[in-house]
């Protein structure tokens, strides 16, 4: 399993990447897509929408089941991944570069403390 050490990852399985102006960039990660399995849709919140910390923000279903996607932090959803809507199997083919979900600007930065290192993701989940 891929698990870039640049990012932080979340104990639901989402990765986070930090971008400028206090912006994340947010997936799922190799590890969860390869338990999923297939993805068939994706349902992303609209631009502009608040999240919080550890709430879900939108699903993913796989052939397998439909799954929630939590946020890794609080704020506001700035940009999503259209391209999911029409080919969702990005998620499996890249986790971590086209498959990408949203972005969110932080009103926390701080609460990227809580999520993991990929040492401890790794650690974890054996990811």
């Amino acid at each position: 399993m891929n698990t870039p050490e640049q990012l932080k990852y979340s104990e639901e399985h989402e990765w986070a990447e930090v971008k400028e102006n206090n912006v994340i960039r947010v997936g799922i990660t190799d590890f969860a897509q390869g338990e999923l399995g297939d993805i068939v849709f994706v349902e992303l919140p609209k631009v502009g929408t608040i999240v919080k910390f550890g709430d879900p923000f939108g699903s993913v279903e796989s052939v397998k089941t439909v799954s929630e996607l939590y946020s890794p932090v609080t704020g506001k959803i700035v940009a999503i991944n259209n391209q999911l809507t029409e080919s969702p199997e990005k998620v499996n083919e890249a986790p971590y570069g086209s498959g990408w979900m949203v972005e969110i600007e932080m009103s926390s930065p701080s609460e990227l403390d809580q999520l993991w290192s990929a040492e401890k993701y790794v650690a974890t989940y054996g990811a």
